[in-house]
């Protein structure tokens, strides 16, 4: 279960039981199992079905914050302002993006199309995939596809990639790209 999101007057939003920054408690916004569905459905929204809530994504894939918070109220009578801000700066898994203007942006995995300024700093010399093993055939001989995402998942650790290939299997396997 995913830790509740918690907010600190001098450190902002966090997740767990007490702010790294000074241990205070903090003021609870939402318990885990809240803010696991807030932050499926904006993920959900931000990548795949902007349209069904009547949220516009420009080129880049941002979205009105107010527009995103609107969406959620209307669909969870518990969702509040600040907890979709802070599902959005709590996310472990880092799936936002918020720009200095207010807008939001999904980070990855978008099946809508949108067109990513990434590549604005260098690429490390190594980079892994997570994945299933039931799946390494099938990648050995086609390669990595981002099947109906837009691009492939990799990240920086072998840790981090064991986390995003155990969403997949109990046993992920890790290729070194």
């Amino acid at each position: 279960m995913p830790s509740d999101v918690r907010t600190c007057d001098d450190h902002g939003f966090f997740a767990g039981e007490s702010c790294p920054g000074c241990g205070a408690d903090g003021r609870h916004l939402l318990d885990g199992r809240h803010r696991e569905r807030l932050s499926k459905f904006l993920s959900g929204v931000l990548r795949h079905f902007p349209g069904d809530v009547g949220l516009t994504l420009d080129d880049r894939g941002w979205a009105d914050f107010d527009a995103l918070v609107d969406a959620a109220t209307e669909r969870y009578d518990w969702a509040t302002r600040e907890a979709v801000a802070g599902v959005v700066a709590t996310d472990p898994n880092g799936r936002f993006e918020r720009a200095d203007d207010g807008r939001v942006r999904a980070a990855y995995g978008h099946s809508v199309d949108v067109t990513r300024d990434d590549g604005s700093g260098p690429v490390p010399d190594t980079l892994y995939h997570g994945t299933a093993p039931r799946d390494l055939d099938a990648i050995r001989e086609e390669g990595l596809r981002p099947m109906s995402r837009q691009r492939v998942h990799l990240s920086e650790s072998v840790e981090e990639a064991e986390r995003v290939g155990r969403r997949h299997a109990d046993d992920p396997v890790v290729l070194v790209v």
